[in-house]
This record gives C-alpha cells, structure tokens and sequence, in this order.
C-alpha cells in the first residue's frame, strides 16, 4: 500500500480509519496463538521490525521473524506507526504461525486520535489486537496491589472524560502497564489476554521476547 508521506496526510489517514475500529469481541473469539510486535532502531531512519509468535497457552515460542528497513517519515508523538507499520507488517507476513491476537509495544484507543499502533494494526490485518504500552499516555489512579488490580485510563473526550484503557497490575506491587483496545476485542477480554501473557513478570512475554529481539538487531 501507498503509505502517507506528509503529517496532514498521515492525521487523515487516523481520522478515516478510526471509524473502522471494533471494540467488541466476536462470541466466538477464541486465541490460541499471539504475536507480539515491536521495532527497534539502529539509527533514525533504520529499523528492525519483530514479529514473535507464541502458543497462548504454554507460552512457547512457535516463531520468530526480524526484518531490517528504513522509514523517511518523521518522528512525531501520535504518529509512530508511520515510522514502524511498513516493517512491522513485512515480519508478520513472514512468520509461519498464523496469529489469533496481536499485542503491540505502544498504544490501541489510548491516543489523541484514538488511533493508534495498535489499532493501525488491527484494521490493516483484520487480527483482533491490543496495545500494551509501559508509559502512560492519559490519566488514572494508581490500582490496587495486588495482581489483575486495575483501574480506568481516560483522556480528554468530545464529551468530557473517556474511558481510553485500562492500568493494569500484573504483578502484585510492581508498576502497571497500560492496556487499550486495538480492535475486534473488548477491554476486559484485552486485560484478561495480558494477565495470560504475564504469568511472572511485569511485561507480557510477548512484549518480553520481542524487546530483546529488536534490542539485539539494534545493537
């Protein structure tokens, strides 16, 4: 596809693909298999993009896929996936294991635009997806200790205050990470897949493996 090469016309992709976004899950959603995507950068316009393909179940990796690339467009908050979704979707399309879910290093509803990875993601593929970022891009109160505590994430709205994600304890008195919709799933079945995903530590394995694979092709 013909990706945007200016900011306005990045922002108006966002605007026109954001109605397209599901925030439902089918009834029948069933996820055996979850990639976890992330890009890394060996300099400003070189990117490795990974794709990590897991068994939901066991947490086995079933395949892994790193490809290199160069992106031109600029680094601007809110539009990331212009800089990372060429290369992102090019190591999806390598992996043998077709996934069920995917779990992107960054954002789904929670963005300006409700618009993020995560959802730039999800529509392009058709996959149900997520976002699991480590830093907040909203506001929330701090949830409780224990682990699967969470607590709303919102951010300025049309009409107020909106519901945007979640902050999500995966671990008992460890920082939460920051879960939102991507698409073709809900919220609660989102932070239930991250809960899965984060049986021992902070981060989903997901999010785990592909970090070390991007830092490695960043080195």
């Amino acid at each position: 596809m013909e990706w945007p090469k200016t900011v306005e016309d990045a922002i108006a992709m966002q605007e026109r693909l954001r109605t397209q976004v599901i925030t439902t899950s089918a009834p029948d959603l069933r996820i055996d298999t979850v990639a976890g995507l992330d890009v890394g950068y060996r300099s400003n316009d070189t990117v490795a993009g990974v794709c990590v393909v897991f068994d939901a179940k066991s947490l086995v990796v079933l395949d892994e896929v790193v490809v290199e690339g160069t992106t031109d467009f600029p680094y601007i908050a809110g539009l990331f996936a212009f800089r990372e979704m060429p290369v992102l979707l090019r190591a999806l399309e390598q992996v043998t294991v077709t996934p069920d879910l995917l779990v992107a290093d960054g954002q789904g509803l929670a963005h300006p635009r409700r618009f993020g990875l995560a959802c730039h993601l999800g529509v392009h593929t058709g996959i149900p997806s997520i976002g699991v970022a480590k830093n907040v891009m909203g506001r929330f109160d701090p949830p409780g200790h224990d682990r699967g505590s969470m607590s709303d994430l919102v951010m300025d709205g049309d009409n107020g205050d909106e519901v945007v994600g979640r902050a999500l304890r995966t671990q008992a008195g460890v920082k939460p990470v920051f879960v939102s919709v991507g698409h073709k799933i809900d919220l609660d079945r989102a932070c239930a897949e991250v809960l899965r995903l984060a049986p021992r530590y902070r981060l989903p394995e997901t999010t785990r493996r592909a970090d070390t694979l991007t830092r490695q092709a960043a080195s």
